[in-house]
């Protein structure tokens, strides 16, 4: 297995938990939050989503998001499967864009996004995009213990 197998293993690992997490949710938590500051829980898949075609077009582009306009802009939140819909288009195209990467990619590829000062090579900038979603997904599992709602078991 080389690095590019792993870091698609990876993408796909997470986006399995996360899935099984938020198809466990209950409709009537969909827009529960913690406090006024916080996500919704719809919200927050919706942020994982869209980060993911957001961190795409990021790379695409080195670095430079131009005149980025989101997908998701306008749209309603109905559901997770509704979330998730829409998503699959653009998740397809990201994760063949990992698969066209040859291994120094990962290594000579820089994305440098200097307006928020950051410079990554593309190794660490996909392994940035895994965290990013692992993060909101352990954010979902405590809003979940909040609600008291059944946790579905992500450790399988």
């Amino acid at each position: 297995m080389n690095a590019i197998d792993v870091i698609l293993l990876n993408f796909s690992e997470i986006r399995r938990r996360s899935t099984k997490v938020w198809m466990g949710i209950p409709q009537e938590h969909l827009n529960w939050r913690p406090d006024n500051e916080a996500f919704s829980i719809i919200e927050m898949i919706r942020h994982v989503l869209e980060g993911e075609h957001l961190f795409h077009r990021i790379i695409e582009n080195r670095g430079n998001l131009g005149d980025y306009k989101s997908p998701w802009e306008g749209l309603e939140y109905i559901d997770v499967k509704h979330e998730l819909d829409i998503a699959a288009e653009y998740h397809d195209r990201f994760i063949a864009m990992v698969k066209g990467l040859g291994e120094s990619d990962l290594s000579e590829i820089k994305i440098e996004r200097k307006e928020v000062g950051q410079s990554k090579i593309l190794g660490d900038y996909l392994n940035r995009i895994a965290y990013h979603e692992s993060v909101h997904t352990g954010q979902m599992l405590n809003y979940l213990r909040q609600l008291k709602v059944d946790r579905p078991q992500v450790w399988d």
